[in-house]
């Protein structure tokens, strides 16, 4: 058995920069997702920390799903939340596996769409300036044939996988650099780079390796709109990485993502914590809204992790208006408000290639990762 000794001698032992690692392959490289948490993170303190026998693990800002992935390779339950359908998107599929006759369904809808005609959505703003007319007419038909597809799982891949090259065939110059292009793309690009996202998708994903899956709970919705009976399972561990105030926009990066498969980015934008827009309007908000926000996370949390359970946070600095804020501060502030203890605090350098459309306000070099226990 591991004593509160025996657990903060491992942790110390670990080298958290995880310098010689590489954490953009297999099932966590199909989808773009800004400012990706790295696998190693929660892999390493599930191999770390005891869970509690009967127990599943939750991260309520799921994002692409990383905890998600790694808490169930190694057989724990999951649960995730946000507030970004795409994200819910991403972390669905990556939790499932998709079936054998997936890339026959996907070509399928390709040669179906190549055949059909579809009207266009002209609700999406600016849809001349980011997409050429043939490449809203291929992704628009493509769009169609997916949604017809019975299987929720498989269509869910196929959705996952379209969404994956929307930025790719558009005019925008990548994911992180919201400026139009000339792009030398066509519409029969759209149905290849589709073809070959699906392709990898059931690489990653399919097979009798993932028959036994357990499956995660994945829930759409803002965590601040959460209450412990969403939460469907106890819960032993919680690993996550909140969004800090005026660092990273997770919608905008979304943004069309979020059009082109039905969805309102904007109804994303306006309640989605630590959004830059928040800080930077009449009447916005401050730190002070970011310490009630993670106030309300934290109270959830000491409401459905089990006695003994861990809850550990990774968090950065923010800056806003120049001035800036030690957000693990502010965490470890409100875990000793709620009555957790505080098992272990430690720094991480970060690799410099995480990027963001705000570079200038989101230049994180360092992070620390907080380890607390409820009593």
């Amino acid at each position: 058995m591991n004593t509160a000794n025996d657990i903060k001698e491992k942790l110390h032992e670990i080298d958290w920069d995880f310098t010689s690692s590489s954490t953009t392959k297999g099932i966590h490289s199909v989808h773009p997702y800004p400012a990706k948490f790295i696998p190693e993170i929660p892999r390493t303190l599930l191999d770390t920390l005891p869970l509690p026998e009967g127990t599943a693990v939750l991260d309520p800002f799921c994002g692409s799903g990383t905890t998600l992935v790694e808490a169930q390779n190694k057989g724990y339950p999951t649960i995730g939340v946000d507030l970004n359908p795409i994200a819910c998107l991403i972390s669905t599929v990556k939790t499932n596996t998709v079936f054998s006759n997936f890339v026959d369904i996907a070509e399928e809808c390709i040669s179906n769409a190549k055949k059909n005609s579809y009207e266009i959505n002209k609700e999406i703003p600016n849809v001349n300036h980011w997409f050429k007319e043939d490449i809203q007419h291929a992704i628009s038909v493509l769009v169609s044939e997916i949604d017809k597809v019975e299987n929720e799982i498989t269509r869910n891949g196929l959705r996952l996988a379209l969404s994956s090259i929307i930025v790719r065939v558009s005019n925008q110059e990548s994911d992180t650099r919201y400026a139009a292009v000339e792009k030398n793309v066509t519409k029969e690009n759209v149905f290849s780079y589709f073809l070959m996202a699906c392709q990898k998708l059931s690489q990653y994903l399919g097979g009798n390796l993932f028959e036994n899956k357990i499956s995660a709970q994945i829930i759409n919705k803002s965590i601040l709109e959460v209450t412990p009976s969403d939460i469907k399972k106890p819960i032993g561990m919680v690993i996550t990485s909140p969004p800090y105030p005026n660092v990273y926009e997770y919608w905008l990066y979304h943004k069309y993502r979020m059009w082109w498969l039905g969805y309102n980015p904007n109804e994303v934008k306006n309640s989605e914590i630590g959004a830059r827009a928040h800080y930077f309007k009449k009447n916005h908000q401050t730190i002070d809204d970011f310490i009630l926000q993670m106030d309300s996370v934290m109270e959830l949390l000491t409401k459905v992790v089990v006695s003994s359970g861990y809850i550990c946070f990774v968090v950065g600095r923010s800056i806003i208006h120049g001035k800036h804020y030690d957000n693990s501060k502010i965490i470890e502030d409100l875990a000793l408000k709620h009555n957790l203890s505080v098992v272990e605090i430690i720094d991480r350098n970060i690799a410099n290639h995480r990027k963001s459309f705000n570079l200038s306000h989101a230049k994180i070099k360092k992070e620390t990762l907080l380890i607390l226990q409820k009593n």
